[in-house]
């Protein structure tokens, strides 16, 4: 597991989560651990290299 910190798109907080470099491309949508608002989240490995990674709004 790879830990990922990040600014919330909503609140500016930061926060962090953790990633699994074994699933090669993620989509999914998680809730902000401080301001509780949907976060998309797309994540893209390279074998055990993150890619890229993004976190936006569901607007």
């Amino acid at each position: 597991m790879l830990e990922q910190f990040f600014q919330c798109p909503y609140c500016w907080e930061e926060i962090s989560m953790l990633l699994d470099p074994s699933i090669r491309q993620q989509l999914y949508i998680e809730d902000c651990e401080i301001c509780c608002n949907p976060i998309e989240i797309s994540i893209h490995f390279e074998g055990e290299i993150l890619q890229s990674f993004q976190a936006n709004t569901l607007e």
